[in-house]
């Protein structure tokens, strides 16, 4: 697989997300994560963007409903699957070059760290970016990686490199797509909203497909941690019913761990496998369809 090169990266920190109580580590500062300006990532990013933002349409999310959210394509363990993350370095991520899987681990910790009564909350912080897997079945990153937000609607400004990457998205010029509600309700609710296609959006619904009894906060973290206009920008709060509202403080909770644990010190992924398979024999035990 691709290998890149290891660097410091520079500058603001545009999200003005959480910052959990987490001490520097690696002799990086929190306002260097998520940082879409500079760094030895940059191009990489960026075009992994420029294609999610002219191909993710409406009518493409629709196709991925069908085409993933039956559970169809294989059966697995949760383990397998997460052991299945090596293969795979996230093309989206200005702060990551390691493996998925080390930084499945590393939320986790993160959290079991805070919230050691949560164990769901730790099993959902290992278990988040399992649905990267799409992209080792032959789905390009850009339908699989990184932020996400509503189609069917504007695009807003705090959407990554908005500005530059829309350009050729069809949906954008489109006037029954392009004001501010779209096809959509004011206080519809998120669960009504079509998101953009990604890891977040298929994992939620292989939870749901395989009925684990994961609380609803966990299962809004799944499948909104991605959604950075929403839960950092406070963007399209228009869509939002009370439910989401009641939902997004640990969205954000979650989001501070999935951010600042993302260091290159990697955990001993052998030496916490046991603990982390009693939660998931606990919440989704055996082979599960995805």
């Amino acid at each position: 697989y691709h290998t890149y090169a290891k660097g410091v990266r520079n500058g603001p920190d545009p999200s003005l997300v959480y910052r959990p109580h987490l001490e520097k580590e690696d002799g990086k500062d929190r306002a260097e994560y998520r940082n879409f300006e500079s760094g030895d990532l940059i191009d990489r990013v960026y075009s992994t963007y420029k294609m999610m933002h002219t191909n993710q349409t409406l009518d493409f999310v629709k196709e991925k409903h069908v085409t993933w959210t039956d559970c169809n394509h294989t059966r697995m363990t949760m383990m397998e699957s997460i052991e299945a993350l090596n293969q795979l370095v996230d093309e989206s991520d200005p702060d990551v070059d390691f493996p998925n899987s080390y930084h499945a681990f590393q939320t986790a910790e993160g959290i079991r760290q805070e919230h050691p009564d949560k164990d769901w909350f730790q099993l959902v912080g290992l278990i988040h970016d399992i649905g990267k897997i799409m992209a080792l079945w032959g789905e390009p990153q850009w339908a699989v990686v990184g932020d996400t937000f509503p189609v069917g609607c504007r695009f807003q400004s705090s959407i990554v490199f908005r500005d530059t990457t829309f350009v050729d998205n069809p949906d954008d010029k489109n006037p029954c797509y392009n004001t501010k509600y779209g096809i959509y309700k004011a206080k519809c609710g998120l669960d009504n909203v079509f998101m953009s296609w990604g890891h977040d959006e298929y994992m939620y619904r292989v939870m749901k497909f395989n009925n684990c009894p994961i609380p609803e906060e966990g299962l809004y973290m799944l499948r909104f941690h991605s959604f950075y206009p929403w839960h950092c920008h406070g963007d399209y709060m228009h869509l939002c019913n009370d439910k989401d509202l009641q939902m997004l403080p640990w969205v954000k909770e979650f989001n501070k761990f999935d951010l600042y644990t993302k260091t290159t010190h990697l955990p001993d992924v052998e030496e916490l496998k046991p603990y982390y398979q009693s939660l998931i024999d606990k919440y989704c035990p055996g082979e599960l369809c995805w």
